[in-house]
């Protein structure tokens, strides 16, 4: 993707945030910021008539979210590149971008190197993903490592049914669901409080909340 003058399109629902990059990009021969839009259905509403090389992008927006948006760029149009800059930075969020295939995600916080720094990677065929975003993905892999560890030693049908009990279903209930005997139901009961080494129904709740087996409400 070499070009003299790449044109962005800059979606934010705050236009001061707009009119700072921009001023950050003042003088820039490379980058130019040629569409803004405030939301992301009237940036969808741009893309279908004007030419996009870069979409820059906020994740939190009135109406559509910015993961929908970069999430519906990337498959109408693949050969945009989308750099991520917003203030979340938790795993689910940063988790999902990735999904996404973004070629870039930074931190609001950051400055105009780290910036033109990104914009000149992503637009050399690279991604850049700043330093606390990569933070928080090894963070993540390595929860999912553990995770893998502590459930590995249960079986398709005790997870199924350590679910189940979250869900404060009781044995009959949860024999009735599965077509299986009651009996059967405490065996695996017993099972899965030894494997985890729980000592109460709540020791397994909290199991299963800590390793993502079920989210909270």
């Amino acid at each position: 993707m070499d070009k003299e003058l790449y044109n962005i399109l800059i979606v934010d629902d705050h236009q001061m945030f707009i009119d700072g990059i921009q001023s950050l990009l003042i003088g820039q021969d490379k980058y130019k910021i040629s569409h803004e839009a405030n939301d992301g259905q009237t940036a969808l509403d741009l893309l279908k008539t004007t030419e996009v090389d870069i979409l820059i992008s906020d994740l939190s927006m009135p109406g559509m979210s910015g993961a929908e948006l970069v999430n519906t760029v990337k498959q109408k149009y693949p050969c945009i590149k989308v750099l991520v800059l917003s203030m979340h930075n938790n795993r689910e969020t940063v988790g999902e971008i990735l999904m996404s295939e973004a070629e870039g995600y930074i931190l609001k916080n950051t400055g105009k190197k780290e910036l033109l720094n990104a914009l000149d990677r992503i637009t050399e065929g690279s991604t850049f993903y700043s330093k606390e975003v990569m933070s928080i993905m090894k963070d993540k892999v390595q929860k999912q490592k553990k995770i893998e560890k502590e459930t590995q030693c249960l079986t398709e049908r005790e997870l199924e049914i350590l679910q189940l009990i979250v869900q404060e279903l009781s044995s009959e209930e949860i024999a009735d669901q599965l077509f299986i005997s009651r009996r059967t139901v405490d065996t695996h009961r017993k099972n899965i409080l030894k494997k985890t080494q729980a000592k109460t129904i709540v020791g397994l709740i909290k199991f299963a909340f800590r390793n993502e087996l079920v989210m909270p409400i």
